[in-house]
């Protein structure tokens, strides 16, 4: 029998928020890139124009940081 610690409500939304960042600049990216119809469309607003690739990446990484920092516990 394994016992879990409960997890933060906090914790529960950066990890949406984390996911939503890679998804949309993944979306992004591919549109960029392939002109394929976007997914999460109103990430565009986020993305100053003229930067959109760079853009699209950074997103990403900050989705990866915030997904790493939901997951993170803290230690005892």
């Amino acid at each position: 029998m394994t016992t879990s610690t409960p997890r933060s409500p906090l914790g529960g939304l950066l990890g949406l928020v984390g996911f939503v960042l890679v998804v949309g600049g993944a979306s992004g990216l591919l549109h960029e890139w392939f002109g394929w119809i976007r997914f999460m469309g109103f990430t565009r607003f986020l993305i100053p124009s003229g930067y959109e690739v760079l853009g699209y990446v950074v997103m990403i990484a900050l989705g990866t940081a915030a997904c790493v920092g939901a997951g993170a516990r803290r230690p005892a």
